[in-house]
């Protein structure tokens, strides 16, 4: 037996063969990527994005109805609402029609205020003033002829006690003509003095006329006075009375006429300027 220790070999047996292996299968490793073309990037396909989505409007939610709600119900609910609804409108319209009748009713009462108004001044034969121009308004337009024969008399003013004086003034001068003579006026005075006629009928004498045409002043009868002194013999010499007396009655027709018009509704219901 030897005294020397057994020499263990760098590399064991089974050591090198998986060395060797190792170092085998690398070489293959790098020549198949050389023939394959060397390392490439690989580029990872992108997914297309998914097409926008249009958003829908949330749908208003239907209200639950109570349980043993039946369509019947339903009916009569909506039959209900619709009369409360036909209420409802008939007094809007109520109210918008009693809205109306007020305003004419302001318009017909300030009409009447004004044709009042405008009488008392004629019949006291004060100027119109400012009621001239309040009479244009609301009834120049309908009653033309009316409102120029008030301002007429405006204008002249004549009043019952005017045309009264007046006729005490001319009286003497009634009873001849500017050209009778002597004879014609002894014939008249003759013929006052026997009268034949009817016993309804009235006296023809100029002293009963001029009596009854002083009555018919008196009693704001001017028409029936006019008429009297036209048939006096002496009508010529009273022109300037009969004038006024004419525009005293054109005017008081007038008034009546524009009061008529005030009382109209059918007047107020047109539209008014001013």
């Amino acid at each position: 037996m030897s005294d020397e220790t057994p020499r263990t070999p760098l590399f064991s047996k089974p050591s090198l063969i998986g060395g060797v292996a190792f170092v085998g299968g690398l070489a293959v490793a790098l020549g198949a990527v050389q023939l394959g073309g060397g390392f490439k990037r690989t580029t990872v396909a992108t997914a297309p994005a998914p097409a926008p989505v249009a958003q829908q409007q949330p749908q208003p939610a239907v209200p639950a109805l109570p349980p043993g709600t039946d369509l019947a119900t339903l009916n009569a609910r909506e039959a209900m609402l619709a009369a409360k609804l036909d209420v409802v409108e008939m007094r809007v319209r109520d109210v918008d029609g009693s809205a109306r009748a007020a305003s004419a009713f302001a318009t017909q009462a300030e009409r009447l205020m004004i044709a009042f108004a405008v009488r008392r001044a004629v019949e006291r034969g004060q100027p119109l003033g400012a009621l001239e121009n309040q009479l244009r308004t609301r009834f120049g337009e309908q009653q033309a002829d009316a409102v120029a024969a008030i301002l007429q008399v405006a204008a002249q003013p004549v009043t019952l006690e005017d045309l009264r004086l007046a006729l005490e003034t001319i009286a003497p001068r009634l009873g001849a003509g500017p050209d009778d003579g002597l004879w014609a006026r002894t014939r008249r005075m003759l013929g006052d003095m026997i009268v034949i006629r009817s016993a309804d009928s009235p006296s023809p004498r100029t002293s009963d006329r001029i009596r009854r045409a002083r009555r018919a002043i008196n009693a704001g009868d001017v028409e029936a006075a006019l008429a009297e002194i036209a048939h006096t013999p002496g009508a010529a010499s009273a022109e300037s009375w009969t004038s006024a007396a004419r525009r005293y009655v054109a005017a008081k027709q007038a008034l009546s006429q524009i009061e008529s018009a005030a009382v109209d509704t059918s007047a107020t219901a047109r539209p008014n300027a001013g």
